[in-house]
């Protein structure tokens, strides 16, 4: 089925911050598992593997609409040099994927595309729940302070 132009460009650019993030998300993971957080750094594996299934899902419609799907494009990533950078970066991420769904969404709709605009709901919604799941560290971050949030991340497995 040929897709719009338009929306097969807001799917490449979704595309572009889905591949940022998950490079992003394993390099914290795997710093966190260096520093011992094992704990925290699964918790972030778990979230770049959701993000591998939106680029997926994203491959998959934008070949569907018969466009190229262009995965050589990343967008600048932000690695924290400590915890707390990496939480704030990661939220700053989320947010920012978050604005750029709704604005895709809009272009479905513009375009009549009501599958793609189901699809790029569904992941959305995973979006949410990332930046509410960053909000909930910053916050226990900010109330039980940064070392004994840290001290809960190790895996003792």
């Amino acid at each position: 089925m040929k897709g719009d132009s338009k929306l097969i460009d807001a799917l490449n650019g979704l595309l572009a911050d889905e591949l940022t993030a998950i490079n992003q998300y394993m390099v914290h993971a795997e710093m966190c598992e260096d520093w011992g957080y094992g704990r925290l750094a699964g918790t972030i594996k778990k979230r770049a593997i959701v993000e591998m299934k939106h680029a997926e899902k994203l491959i998959e419609r934008v070949l569907f609409l018969e466009g190229q799907p262009v995965v050589s494009v990343l967008n600048k990533i932000t690695i924290g040099k400590n915890v707390q950078e990496m939480v704030k970066n990661d939220h700053k991420a989320e947010a920012e994927a978050i604005k750029a769904y709704n604005a895709a969404m809009a272009v479905a709709a513009t375009a009549k595309d009501n599958a793609t605009r189901k699809i790029l709901q569904d992941i959305l919604k995973d979006e949410d729940a990332h930046i509410d799941l960053l909000e909930e560290m910053q916050d226990q971050i900010e109330q039980m302070g940064i070392q004994n949030f840290l001290a809960n991340q190790v895996d003792n497995g």
